[in-house]
């Protein structure tokens, strides 16, 4: 008997249609999650929105916005089940790819103190600590800090 193999991951943009299984992942990752508004007013402001699909199934997702040679990494996430394999570093290469595509010469992003995770990721990748903005996140006994973190963009080597 053959075991059945698993689709690699394909990166597609996100549309409308995506939002019911971008918010069950949502709900699945954070305490205190954006809405499904949140995300289809991004969609229709044309941000840069991309889900991460194996075999047909939504497991993750990116939302970029730029402007004025700047960009900002909105949200990205994984679904909890499918961490750990790299899903969350694709993501965000295509969202430094976007980011450079649309002119900006730095990208911001703003992350959970807590979430040493996404901290080793973005730091792997070049990101580095701008400042905190205290109180930043709801969070169960009150409120927690966020980390702005910031990286210079180069020209595709």
């Amino acid at each position: 008997m053959v075991a059945a193999v698993s689709a690699l991951p394909v990166l597609r943009a996100m549309t409308s249609d995506d939002l019911e299984a971008v918010m069950a992942i949502e709900l699945a990752a954070y305490a205190f999650p954006w809405t499904a508004g949140i995300f289809a007013d991004c969609l229709r402001a044309g941000y840069r929105a991309w889900v991460v699909d194996r075999d047909g199934m939504v497991c993750g997702y990116g939302l970029l916005s730029a402007a004025a040679g700047e960009a900002h990494v909105l949200n990205v996430c994984v679904d909890p089940g499918q961490r750990r394999a790299g899903l969350a570093r694709a993501l965000m290469a295509r969202l430094l790819d976007d980011a450079r595509g649309l002119g900006a010469q730095r990208v911001f992003l703003e992350v959970r103190p807590s979430n040493t995770g996404a901290v080793a990721l973005y730091e792997a990748l070049g990101f580095h600590l701008v400042s905190r903005r205290p109180n930043y996140y709801p969070a169960a006994h009150g409120r927690e800090d966020a980390l702005v973190m910031a990286m210079e963009l180069l020209p595709p080597a």
